[in-house]
């Protein structure tokens, strides 16, 4: 009977225990695919290596146009440039903070402005891929208030839009200036008063800060994340980008301040409380890796990043133009360079990606320099891209009002490589302040 009696209760106490199992492993496996939705698994490239003859080449000339070029200007920020992942040239010089006189290191977060928007875009792009939009969908599907008809999630995302530039409307429909407006802010103001379009959806383009505000509260009502939550899950964690992060203004205090040409702070103002179009602060080589893992194919299908470096604006023939958070200057040649400028108080910023070339160039600055945007010419040591004087207009950068242009007769300085551009030459600027890093022996 104490037998029979043990195999019933074996029995009984195995079928609750299978009960009890089977609905714990049906709650962790339900559990675990809504923690690791949009979870990104990711292997950092190694980085390729460089013809000696060619390195050292490719070396010598952005030296030479660090010291002659970006010195002389009063240039207080940090340079990149890299190839196949391998860093060429990198260098620091100024301070992070003109108080306190921490210098410049390769952990300095520099405010990356409108280079901030290659981030959000990508984001739109990641939540497209995985069902949870459709980049023709109208905005109004996703804010049933929003009262322009016909704008699409692509128009904001190649600012073909129409929609008015939140820096000056805000102001101009009476916001208290003394308070900092958030992105929902520009949102409402945008229901309530209905500023005038700058033209009909879709027919031009007309870069506008106002379409990525949007974009990122698009990103947090599909998410269900914060922006900053969003971002760091599946980009800034997964790549290591640990210097990386989202500026709220809980982080004025700790966060890089910025100086105008003549070296005076610039303050905060009302504008600064927006993200997506800006308000991402990086480094160097925080942004190497971002570079690097759009060459992966891990982070992002081959046609995403073929749409995302897709030209859009072309109603009028002309080398500059515009894909999916990226700015591009296609040329008669077939060159592409792939790029996004950023300028906001003091901080100027360049981040250029030659896909051709597998080549990097990144110039971060914390004081106003026009200078920085010549790097771009940079592109010409690795092949010829351009021919002509292809320069930056500063309408083209320009990221918003109430910035004032300085007057200073080096800005219109302009490096020029031609005949000479083997040429070193120049005598060599030192700086107690400066740390450049090389990596002509393949280490660290």
């Amino acid at each position: 009977m104490s037998t029979r009696k043990n195999i019933v209760y074996l029995f009984f106490y195995s079928f609750l225990y299978s009960i009890f199992f089977s609905a714990c492993s049906s709650t962790t496996s339900d559990q675990l695919k809504i923690n690791n939705e949009d979870t990104v698994s990711y292997i950092a490239p190694v980085p390729g290596k460089i013809d000696k003859d060619d390195f050292t080449k490719y070396y010598h000339l952005i030296k030479s146009f660090y010291e002659n070029d970006l010195l002389p200007r009063g240039f207080n920020g940090a340079i990149l440039v890299a190839k196949k992942g391998t860093i060429i040239f990198e260098a620091y010089n100024g301070y992070s903070n003109t108080v306190t006189k921490d210098t410049l290191n390769r952990h300095s977060a520099f405010h990356l402005a409108s280079v901030s928007k290659t981030f959000t875009a990508m984001a739109i792009l990641k939540l497209a891929e995985q069902g949870k939009l459709n980049l023709d969908d109208d905005l109004t599907l996703y804010f049933p208030s929003f009262p322009y008809a016909g704008v699409t999630i692509k128009m904001l995302l190649n600012h073909r839009s129409g929609l008015p530039n939140y820096a000056y409307f805000l102001q101009q429909l009476g916001w208290d200036v003394s308070k900092f407006a958030t992105n929902d802010d520009v949102l409402q103001y945008l229901i309530q008063f209905k500023p005038p379009i700058t033209h009909q959806p879709g027919t031009r383009f007309s870069y506008c800060n106002t379409n990525y505000a949007l974009l990122a509260l698009l990103i947090e009502k599909v998410s269900v994340k914060s922006y900053a939550q969003y971002l760091q899950q599946i980009f800034f964690k997964p790549l290591k980008m640990d210097d990386t992060y989202v500026f709220s203004i809980a982080d004025s205090l700790k966060a890089m301040p910025s100086y105008d040409w003549r070296g005076r702070p610039e303050v905060l103002n009302f504008l600064d409380g927006q993200y997506g179009d800006k308000n991402i602060y990086s480094t160097p080589r925080d942004l190497l890796r971002w570079d690097q893992a759009l060459y992966t194919n891990q982070l992002f299908k081959k046609q995403t990043l073929e749409e995302a470096f897709t030209p859009y604006s072309n109603e009028k023939p002309g080398i500059k133009n515009y894909g999916l958070g990226w700015r591009m200057d296609v040329y008669p040649n077939g060159k592409k360079i792939i790029f996004h400028t950023g300028w906001w108080h003091g901080n100027n910023t360049l981040l250029i990606r030659l896909i051709e070339d597998s080549a990097t160039i990144i110039v971060l600055g914390n004081k106003f320099n026009r200078g920085i945007y010549d790097a771009k010419r940079l592109t010409n040591i690795f092949q010829p891209y351009f021919y002509s004087d292809e320069d930056e207009k500063i309408e083209d950068i320009k990221e918003a009002a109430l910035i004032n242009e300085p007057t200073d007769s080096l800005i219109d300085k302009k490096l020029k490589f031609g005949k000479d551009q083997d040429s070193l030459g120049k005598p060599n600027h030192k700086n107690k302040k400066t740390t450049v890093k090389t990596n002509v022996n393949g280490q660290w």
